[in-house]
């Protein structure tokens, strides 16, 4: 496995942004874990959501007085087409899983375990790619070592075959957190902890912009800053329907033939599928000058995303599965007109009417799109109660707060199977 390099974030400079009393509750959690070792283990360390909350959250646990460490797996191209089929198998396909998958699969976790060399008091394993670790190490009866699995996935309909394999691995852990209740399939027998997704506030992606600096920024990729834009940032994936995306906007522009469209997007080592995907998206688009198809592979990095969703006229997330939905945490933080599918995590951030909308399909989304072009003041109220919501709920402290509450209730013995 490879250290990440997180560098230094310290707490103190995110107290005049969320409430007092989350913040006292962290520094008695802090106070009370002092000296913890914490390693976090994950596939990647740019590209996905996972990656973006370990940047910030790993050097805050830090910060509070625990010793925080996080790595990557070391692995073959060839294991991230196997772990990409687990995403989409617990996101409800059926996958084809051959013995030879699961022989590489294992192997890898087996390889990366034997690098864990140093004690740690917990250890958190993100999504399935290094789940199977666990296998490859000893079980700890007297818990000098506490094994939790992040479930980051919408796993409410797996592919049971799928999930049957990966169930023994799962129940070995001593807690699982999943985003939503819902997301917890039969059969687990480990403690289960409902703990949701976070944004940091203070990075380059989410610090405050000016107008004049975001309109400079979306302008040197060839939008026309003068007509509106409609925007979704994701991974070009099925999950996230960029095709029914672009129908949204050619059905806006029958009544607003100046609006543009732009897909934004990142290409992730552990998402080898994306690049498949992002060439059918641009034959799908079929060289409409209006639609920018944009990834980091255009320079397009984290203040540059921060540019877009600032600009935008509405932010959209038309996923018909997602486990949470950063990008709608984050269009809500910019208080923009937010639309997102009604499925997995999105509802737990948007009240439909109130702090954005949710839809159930391209006809309905792209009925709410002319609803806010066609008003965009009386969206304003709608925009600024969906950031005062990701104040209360999903900035970074508060997912700081409940790992620090976890850890401290595996010790304390009140969190048990």
């Amino acid at each position: 496995m490879h250290e990440v390099n997180v560098g230094r974030k310290v707490l103190s400079d995110y107290r005049s942004i969320v409430p007092k009393d989350l913040m006292a509750e962290i520094d008695e959690l802090g106070e009370r874990l002092k000296g913890r070792r914490v390693l976090h283990v994950n596939a990647t360390a740019f590209g996905g959501g996972v990656a973006e909350i370990l940047y910030t959250l790993v050097p805050l646990v830090s910060d509070v007085g625990l010793e925080a460490h996080w790595q990557i797996l070391t692995a073959p191209p060839e294991f991230f087409n196997v772990t990409k089929s687990f995403h989409n198998g617990l996101q409800g396909h059926e996958v084809d899983f051959p013995p030879e998958a699961r022989a590489l699969y294992e192997e890898v976790c087996r390889a990366n375990a034997a690098e864990l060399t140093h004690p740690y008091d917990f250890i958190v394993i993100h999504d399935p790619q290094p789940l199977a670790m666990r296998n490859f190490v000893a079980l700890d009866e007297d818990h000098s070592t506490w094994w939790i699995w992040r479930c980051h996935i919408d796993t409410s309909t797996p592919d049971r075959a799928l999930y049957e394999y990966l169930l023994p691995s799962i129940n070995r852990y001593d807690a699982a957190v999943y985003t939503l209740a819902d997301y917890v399939p039969e059969g687990l027998s480990v403690p289960v902890r409902e703990i949701a997704p976070t944004i940091d506030p203070l990075a380059p992606k989410n610090m405050q912009l000016s107008a004049e600096d975001a309109t400079y920024i979306v302008r040197q990729f060839g939008i026309d800053v003068t007509r509106p834009l409609l925007l979704q940032v994701s991974r070009f994936d099925p999950w996230k329907d960029p095709l029914g995306v672009v129908d949204v906007y050619r059905t806006v522009k029958a009544r607003h033939p100046d609006v543009q469209l732009a897909l934004v997007g990142s290409m992730a080592s552990d998402d080898p599928e994306g690049w498949d995907y992002l060439e059918r998206v641009i034959e799908y688009v079929g060289g409409d000058p209006d639609v920018f198809i944009l990834s980091n592979l255009d320079n397009v990095g984290s203040v540059e995303i921060n540019a877009f969703q600032s600009h935008a006229d509405v932010i959209l997330q038309k996923s018909t599965r997602e486990g949470f939905g950063l990008t709608v945490t984050e269009g809500l933080w910019k208080a923009r007109p937010v639309i997102g599918g009604a499925v997995g995590g999105i509802p737990l951030q948007i009240e439909d009417g109130v702090s954005g909308y949710l839809v159930h399909s391209a006809a309905e989304c792209a009925e709410r799109c002319l609803q806010v072009l066609d008003d965009p003041v009386g969206h304003r109220e709608m925009a600024l109660r969906g950031k005062e919501k990701v104040r209360r709920d999903f900035l970074t402290p508060r997912l700081l707060r409940d790992d620090l509450r976890l850890f401290a209730d595996l010790e304390d013995g009140r969190i048990r199977s």
